[in-house]
């Protein structure tokens, strides 16, 4: 059995070996076989048009604030979706794949505007002004991991308190399941406050598909423990990574998954290791099927 070790590299002075983004930690929380298609792997996977739809809208959402705030209106919002796609085929021309076989482009369009709508029930975007717009941001923690990501949005008020804030295009988890959607808030977070030494006020998911939000006040407690469960898990990473044993976790997700035909939960043969001997550093760049939306 092929088996890989950790590749170390450097970032601004400081030696690194290895990486995460909010995405793929819950990856390899959700299942490590996933993990490993992804990151090891990196099988190219089709985008679900629920997927490139939240990228659409995170687009648009983003590209709202450009506009004097009187402008930012829902009738403006829907006059962007189909700028928005067009840039979006351009970026990404398999994403026009979705609607080959005769889908309907025009409703699903029509879709995005809905989630917009969404959006300006939940707040008014004339009567705020974002200090940062997907903000990207990264730090070493201690033992040379790096944190990576994007921010939705970021607020700070003039008092000096900060939100961070993110938009999800599904809906709101059961409160059962709360804690796994705070997790990438708390990844955020922590990132931030070992970048800037002050923790975030406020963390804020706002959940399009039926209008709620879900808040939470992180505290220094947190964010350690948060900064204690991504080094257990790189921890659990290299162990795979060095065993080559990247174990399947059969659930009621695998419906959803790319991979299911070679998992052999299912029944599939595991492609080989690719020859490379080391765990690639994950690209900070991702296509719309791996993005945060993706996941909503």
């Amino acid at each position: 059995m092929r088996t890989q070790t950790v590749e170390r590299t450097v970032v601004d002075g400081v030696s690194v070996i290895g990486s995460l983004s909010p995405s793929r930690a819950s990856d390899f929380m959700t299942c490590p076989l996933l993990y490993r298609f992804r990151v090891v792997d990196r099988i190219p996977e089709t985008p679900s048009s629920d997927a490139v739809r939240g990228t659409l809208v995170h687009a648009v959402l983003e590209d709202l604030f450009d506009a004097p705030a009187p402008a930012r209106t829902l009738e403006q919002a829907r006059s962007m979706v189909a700028p928005a796609w067009d840039r979006l085929k351009e970026a990404e021309p398999q994403v026009e794949e979705l609607f080959k076989d005769g889908a309907d482009l025009a409703q699903w369009l029509e879709s995005a505007g809905g989630l917009l709508a969404s959006y300006f029930a939940l707040e008014d975007p004339r009567r705020l002004e974002p200090a940062e717009r997907e903000k990207y941001v990264e730090t070493v923690i201690d033992g040379g991991l790096l944190l990576r990501g994007y921010v939705d949005r970021v607020d700070v008020a003039p008092t000096g308190e900060v939100r961070v804030v993110d938009y999800k295009t599904g809906k709101a988890p059961r409160e059962f399941f709360e804690a796994k959607a705070l997790f990438q808030m708390k990844f955020y977070a922590l990132v931030m406050w070992r970048t800037t030494g002050t923790i975030p006020t406020l963390l804020q998911l706002m959940y399009l598909g039926n209008e709620e939000v879900l808040r939470y006040s992180p505290d220094e407690q947190d964010l350690l423990a948060t900064e204690r469960k991504l080094r257990a898990l790189w921890t659990a990473i290299e162990r795979a990574s060095t065993t080559g044993e990247w174990r399947p976790n059969k659930s009621v997700l695998c419906g959803w998954c790319d991979h299911k035909a070679r998992c052999p939960e299912w029944g599939g043969t595991l492609p080989p290791l690719p020859e490379r001997e080391t765990l690639p550093i994950e690209p900070a760049v991702m296509s719309p099927a791996e993005s945060p939306a993706a996941a909503d």
